[in-house]
């Protein structure tokens, strides 16, 4: 079974086995692509496009014939006649336009202000990442709802659709870097076992913090030190964004 589907839902969770009360591992949001290598019971073992990451999410109804022509720049935006929301990075084709709000699924609209063209390129880094500033920490987390802190910084190469891998451990060997510095600058990322951060100017980062519950801007050198003394872990490697 080899089959490409796209998702038609807002968010759908990863799960890291067949089964809900699996640990979550990662999220697929609207417009996303991804293959199905097997069928498990009422699960589906898919291998995303964009970053190949693998894992188990329930078997549903999603389509094989998906053209994007625009995708979401707002942290996220209603989806009008429900009570829901389009997560940042969503991909949509636009099937309709009034005045200024567009069909993007039959019945379904999103405000024209909160999309942009496909193709459309941001190199600041830090407009993007600072839209999550004090969402909510969450393992796994790909959205508004909550992020964790490699999807924080994969998220910046995903809307630029530029490869980048979905978990840290594998982060850190796609990344060249050196495991000290003695000043840091604007888009440095630093890397621990298990945990990354960006810095914003030569003094501050921010990351999405396990501790803090949340995505948090803090002094550099006060969080290397806290996470030496709290984790026991020294930083790994420090990139360029």
């Amino acid at each position: 079974m080899q089959n490409n589907y796209y998702s038609i839902y807002p968010c759908i969770n990863i799960y890291k086995r067949p089964i809900t009360s699996s640990k979550i591992s990662s999220q697929i949001i609207y417009g996303e692509k991804f293959k199905v290598l097997r069928k498990t019971k009422n699960f589906l073992k898919i291998k995303t496009s964009y970053d190949r990451y693998t894992g188990y999410i329930k078997d549903k109804n999603f389509i094989k014939k998906f053209k994007a022509t625009h995708k979401v720049k707002s942290l996220k935006t209603r989806i009008y006649k429900s009570n829901n929301f389009l997560p940042f990075s969503s991909e949509v084709e636009i099937l309709k336009e009034k005045k200024n709000y567009i069909m993007f699924k039959k019945n379904k609209w999103i405000k024209k202000k909160d999309i942009t063209h496909i193709n459309k390129k941001e190199k600041n880094f830090a407009k993007i990442i600072n839209l999550y500033l004090n969402c909510k920490y969450k393992w796994g987390g790909k959205t508004h709802n909550g992020i964790d802190c490699s999807a924080l910084i994969q998220i910046f190469y995903k809307f630029n659709k530029r490869f980048f891998p979905r978990d840290t451990v594998d982060q850190i060997k796609y990344k060249k870097g050196n495991k000290t510095k003695k000043k840091f600058q604007l888009g440095d990322i630093i890397y621990w076992k298990g945990h990354v951060a960006v810095c914003i100017n030569s003094k501050k980062l921010i990351h999405a913090y396990g501790p803090e519950k949340k995505v948090i801007i803090m002094p550099i050198n006060e969080t290397i030190k806290r996470i030496e003394r709290t984790a026991n872990l020294k930083v790994k490697k420090i990139c360029k964004i």
